[in-house]
């Protein structure tokens, strides 16, 4: 289904209960199925229900659907049961992000997994044993899910684990978080510049409730820019173990502060906008399309490095934010596979844009906002936020803009 959005009426005043976090309930599920205890709450997403329905399933094939986070956190985790066998496989773009720096990780610890189809990517054949431990080496430029992989498998593991890390580490404050959450739940782990040291030891505890999700918060943070108006959002902290925390520090720059009430964020407006932003998303890739696409709406114009894990996303998104992009009038490039941005180009909308969203739950919410520059606007295959966020459109709802089928006539 598609829809057409027309923004709110009246300014833009409202209360959001954010979707719970996608990473952190990722990452206790996995803990959970190695001895941890289970959070009474984890996200309710199409990603996470993967999670759980391969878990909880004794069939040999599974399918994870397009739930990356899944894809390479089950790899880790079957490879480490003994006696498990299965073959995980996913949707056809799952079949084209790369996974072989996993893989070859896991084998060095004794794993056994043989490729089904195309050399380094999904499906896989996993026959599960006891991993060795010891020291291996790992490339650490490509995603730090594979990363968090290995670690939260390693108190399994016959011996302490040290992974020395290669590279300048992409996404590193989701390493952070799964070493925080390794350690609330009884593991040892030990941290230097370039390695992580785990113990093998037995998972006990079952960690800290699930927090509410950073990453979609950016959509509120963009609605909060664009509209001018106020968002609060229950439950978020300013001591949050999630990278993408770091919404608050950069939004200043796009017109939003953030303040601390006892409901949580605050959003309110600043007419103290930067002439331009430069900012460098290595830690914080997934918050690139909100970023990108508040920045157009507010005329700023910007240069978003550190970005090349966008290409093996969902989509290749830094293709797919420049094609709808320029859909709606700014004229975006691309740096080779590191660098986005928009030097403030313009050209006039010749028709009602109609966005596509590439299976692509971030496309979606980043572009429905500009409904309040360009009512009508039509976001296509709007299903894809369940991948993160179900209740995304009620909550767009809520906040008064009006969502109707874009195949009814006008």
């Amino acid at each position: 289904m598609d829809y057409r959005i027309f923004p709110p009426e009246e300014i833009l005043e409202t209360t959001v209960t954010l979707p719970l976090s996608k990473s952190i309930s990722a990452r206790a599920l996995i803990m959970a199925a190695l001895g941890a205890d289970r959070p009474e709450e984890v996200a309710d997403c199409d990603d996470t229900a993967a999670m759980e329905r391969a878990l909880g399933s004794d069939d040999e094939n599974i399918n994870v659907g397009a739930a990356g986070t899944a894809m390479r956190f089950l790899t880790a985790y079957y490879a480490a049961v003994p006696g498990k066998k299965v073959v995980i496989d996913g949707c056809e773009r799952m079949r084209e992000r790369p996974i072989g720096v996993l893989v070859d990780a896991l084998r060095r610890l004794g794993a056994r997994i043989e490729y089904v189809g195309r050399e380094g990517y999904p499906p896989l054949k996993i026959e599960g044993t006891r991993l060795t431990g010891g020291e291996v080496e790992m490339d650490a430029t490509v995603s730090s899910q594979f990363v968090s992989a290995v670690l939260m498998v390693a108190p399994t593991m016959a011996l302490p684990l040290k992974l020395k890390l290669e590279g300048d580490t992409v996404s590193a404050p989701y390493i952070k978080m799964t070493v925080a959450m390794m350690r609330e739940r009884g593991i040892a782990v030990e941290t230097e510049r370039d390695s992580i040291t785990v113990a093998s030891q037995p998972y006990a505890g079952g960690g800290a409730a699930v927090e509410r999700d950073w990453s979609a918060a950016a959509f509120w943070y963009e609605i909060a820019a664009i509209t001018a108006g106020w968002v609060t959002l229950p439950g978020l902290t300013d001591n949050s173990i999630q990278g993408d925390s770091v919404l608050a520090e950069i939004y200043p720059r796009l017109g939003v502060v953030t303040e601390w009430g006892e409901d949580g964020a605050e959003l309110s407006a600043t007419p103290d906008l930067f002439s331009r932003i430069d900012l460098d998303m290595t830690d914080t890739p997934d918050l690139a399309q909100a970023v990108a696409v508040t920045a157009c709406a507010v005329g700023l114009p910007f240069r978003l490095t550190g970005v090349s894990s966008l290409r093996i996303k969902e989509t290749d998104r830094l293709e797919a934010l420049c094609r709808e992009l320029l859909k709606v009038g700014c004229l975006a490039e691309t740096e080779g596979d590191n660098v986005i941005s928009w030097d403030g180009r313009r050209m006039p909308l010749m028709a009602m844009p109609e966005i596509d969203t590439y299976g692509d739950h971030r496309m979606a919410m980043a572009f429905a906002p500009l409904a309040v520059f360009i009512p009508g606007i039509v976001i296509k295959d709007i299903e894809v936020v369940g991948k993160s966020y179900p209740g995304y459109w009620d909550a767009l709802r809520s906040a008064g803009f009006t969502l109707t089928d874009a195949s009814e006539a006008q």
